[in-house]
């Protein structure tokens, strides 16, 4: 699978912006977090193209 067709785990998505799970969820209650496939058996993924496409969205001009 190409990086651009990954999906992250819960995990390995707080790990790489550097928060907690529980802001990770904190943001998804208000609906501020990148979208996630929710799986059948109740796991998170989110793609990485969904979440560079919610980075680039929060980026701000310097």
């Amino acid at each position: 699978m190409s990086r651009a067709n990954e999906r992250l785990t819960v995990a390995e998505l707080c790990a790489d912006l550097g928060i907690s799970r529980s802001t990770f969820y904190d943001w998804r209650a208000k609906g501020r977090a990148p979208r996630c496939i929710k799986l059948p058996n109740g796991d998170l993924r989110i793609r990485r193209v969904e979440l560079e496409r919610w980075l680039d969205d929060r980026e701000e001009a310097a």
